[in-house]
């Protein structure tokens, strides 16, 4: 069986299939997704929380003990910063989610703060990230760790040389990928992707290129983050609203 990280060197992106139930889990494995990702945004949605880590990590991680035991294809976590003030409480989750028989995560390089994302000093970052790495030990391999960089996402200045070097020190790391969420033009990509060996994963956005475009610029991985969640809730209010005005249920057999 083709590991998850080998399925981020095929000749092929990667399209895993971003989910936040056992429902929207079994609908991608089903179209014959190759990998699964959680979008915690969507998961905190769903339960009433906003993005940020606002849910506990016992809540998160019992949606997600139920999504790995319901789907056989790889399932990837994304872990946010890490839902730990402490480093010792990011290994132990990470270890959790390791026992549980997650294929892979994603830690980011922002936190929320008073509803505000913000990105963390590079060199704050290296130490925490060094050390969590150090505590994995042997374990580190048991996980693939995909290293998102949100310097095109919050829209910040120079924010192509901000990730080239964020990317520098991850490379430093070991980490397995690097995730740049929010990164649409295609000089940008390119210019990304040429510039590290580590698989590099992208977003869907209203304007980032289709996917036989992303392969040629390099692209190794690509998410929908909570788009796909936004988008079937926007169908719901107005199947919803069809129904409360046609007084009847009709659409929802069509």
């Amino acid at each position: 069986m083709i590991s998850f990280k080998q399925l981020h060197y095929g000749e092929e992106p990667l399209l895993l299939g971003n989910v936040w139930n056992v429902e929207s889990a079994k609908v991608y494995e089903k179209l014959g997704y190759k990998a699964l990702a959680t979008s915690s945004s969507a998961v905190a949605l769903s339960l009433g929380y906003e993005d940020g880590e606002e849910m506990t990590f016992e809540e998160y991680f019992y949606i997600i003990k139920r999504i790995r035991a319901s789907v056989s294809i790889p399932l990837s976590v994304d872990l946010e910063s890490g839902y730990g003030s402490e480093n010792d409480i990011v290994v132990s989750n990470i270890m959790k989610l390791i026992e549980a028989g997650v294929s892979g995560i994603n830690i980011e390089d922002t936190k929320v703060i008073d509803g505000t994302r913000r990105l963390t000093d590079r060199n704050v970052l290296y130490e925490k990230l060094n050390d969590i790495f150090i505590r994995l030990g042997e374990d580190r391999d048991r996980v693939f760790i995909n290293i998102r960089t949100d310097p095109f996402l919050l829209n910040i200045e120079n924010a192509l040389e901000e990730t080239l070097a964020r990317i520098s020190l991850f490379e430093e790391l070991k980490a397995d990928g690097i995730f740049v969420p929010g990164i649409t033009s295609e000089n940008d990509i390119r210019t990304v992707t040429a510039s590290t060996s580590l698989p590099v994963n992208v977003m869907s956005m209203a304007d980032l290129p289709d996917f036989d475009q992303l392969k040629e610029l390099g692209v190794k991985r690509i998410t929908s983050g909570p788009f796909m969640y936004a988008y079937i809730y926007r169908k719901m209010e107005k199947a919803g609203q069809a129904i409360a005005d046609d007084k009847n249920f009709s659409k929802l057999f069509m």
